[in-house]
């Protein structure tokens, strides 16, 4: 079996394509350019491959693997056309990303054996926190889950309205409190909830500040001791949500938020509007946290299950 079987359907495909365009014209572009007039991969392609794939917002350290893993094929095989660097990319990037993720879904879906399952949502304001909840809401919907919102993000009013909206519009319940209530409160009145009405799904969301970390991670530690007075176990995955669009400025909020948190799993979002599609390659395998999701459009179904084999047959298709 191939190793980038198609297992998307056609119009989820179509759309993961249509959403990685940018960064995938701005990689090609700068790949050309490295290449112009080479046939063979040698130490100058490789240099030149290492600032691309620097510019592309994959970080430092995962391009230094990349280049090394690269570097290995080329002693091993002792000689490289620049024509296969393509393919050999390709390669290596998806092997990178098999190491951190499953990669293999393509349906949002949660345990069975876990009821409520319990998502906390964290990540600064402005990152797509609150539209993915809702299309995430939306979509356990559609697959026949029962879904509640929880408005833990109590710093803001406007978090609570937006909350509300996406409430409204997937029809399923919030649960919230007025602004400047103590979150965990809020946390724990939708576990209840939850419990009470036999949820499939508990979304909470948290507030997205990291002036001080301190208080971030006293913050997240009392809501996670609520919760688990009804749940022993929640949450069951805290789900940290990175803007794609901002490259080098995604890495700094993982690296602050699983400093204060534990974080089970990314969504990376805003990936069609940018040319930095790369940071999702980095940040995976920086961080050893799976990307389960990314963003690749404003519909809601345009939150798509990461799926490493897709992703980067997409990216360099």
């Amino acid at each position: 079996m191939s190793l980038f079987k198609k297992i998307f359907s056609k119009e989820k495909k179509e759309n993961l394509d249509k959403g990685l365009e940018k960064s995938k014209a701005s990689f090609f572009d700068k790949m050309s350019k490295a290449v112009a007039g080479k046939a063979k991969v040698d130490e100058e392609v490789l240099d030149d491959l290492e600032d691309v794939l620097v510019s592309s917002d994959v970080g430092v350290t995962t391009t230094i693997k990349i280049i090394n893993r690269i570097e290995e094929r080329v002693a091993r095989d002792k000689y490289l056309g620049t024509d296969e660097l393509n393919k050999i990319l390709r390669e290596e990037i998806a092997a990178l990303l098999s190491e951190t993720n499953t990669g293999e879904g393509t349906e949002i879906s949660v345990p069975e054996d876990k009821k409520p399952y319990v998502i906390m949502v964290v990540g600064v304001n402005g990152v797509g926190k609150t539209t993915t909840i809702g299309k995430l809401a939306y979509q356990f919907k559609q697959n026949g889950k029962k879904v509640v919102l929880g408005a833990a993000d109590t710093f803001r009013a406007a978090a609570i309205d937006q909350l509300q909206i996406w409430a409204d519009r997937t029809g399923v319940p919030i649960i919230k409190q007025k602004m400047g209530s103590d979150p965990a409160s809020v946390a724990f009145d939708t576990i209840q909830h939850a419990v009470k009405t036999g949820a499939d799904v508990v979304l909470i969301d948290t507030a997205g500040r990291l002036h001080n970390k301190v208080n971030l991670m006293k913050e997240l530690s009392k809501v996670k001791r609520v919760m688990q007075k009804t749940v022993a176990d929640a949450p069951h995955e805290v789900l940290l949500v990175l803007d794609g669009s901002t490259g080098q400025n995604a890495f700094e909020q993982a690296k602050q938020f699983t400093a204060a948190t534990e974080v089970t799993s990314l969504a990376v979002t805003k990936l069609d509007g940018t040319a930095k599609g790369g940071v999702v390659i980095g940040i995976s395998d920086q961080f050893k946290i799976p990307v389960k999701y990314i963003g690749v459009g404003e519909g809601v179904e345009d939150l798509q299950v990461f799926n490493k084999f897709e992703f980067v047959d997409s990216f360099f298709k």
